[in-house]
């Protein structure tokens, strides 16, 4: 059972025959590319949609969402002055589609739904690419999650 909803994902797709190594919230200094940094709870709603706010028992929905960011290298050096691609073309596509739906039977709380709202694709900078998935957790809040 993983801690945290970034815990959940990471054992997820780890799980999965990508071979490409998943982070929380950040990477080792120097990692190879490709890898993958799974960073939690970047905005954090009530779902409104499930719940009845007048009953201090009522099971309550939260929405956190969540970026999965691909990081990989984009071209190896092939011959004198030529280059070629090495980025995984699809890759990011592929985890998305195995994120979208998947219910994160691993997570401390009760997940009703997962969402992949967006992929963006950053410009290659120092020779990598970034390709950011956007992807939207609904869950119970937990009592620890509220209480000191």
């Amino acid at each position: 059972m993983a801690a945290t909803t970034s815990g959940a994902i990471k054992a997820y797709l780890e799980s999965l025959s990508f071979g490409v190594p998943v982070f929380r919230d950040g990477s080792r200094p120097g990692q190879a590319c490709p890898f993958i940094v799974v960073t939690e709870a970047l905005s954090v709603g009530m779902d409104t949609a499930n719940g009845d706010f007048g009953d201090p028992d009522a099971e309550l929905t939260i929405v956190e969402k969540v970026a999965v960011d691909l990081i990989e290298t984009a071209r190896n050096k092939a011959t004198a002055g030529t280059a070629r691609a090495v980025e995984r073309y699809g890759l990011a596509e592929a985890i998305a589609h195995a994120l979208h739906g998947h219910a994160l039977p691993t997570h401390p709380a009760k997940v009703t739904a997962v969402r992949v709202t967006d992929l963006d694709r950053f410009p290659i900078a120092d020779n990598r690419v970034r390709t950011s998935i956007t992807v939207q957790i609904h869950r119970v809040l937990l009592t620890n999650e509220v209480t000191a």
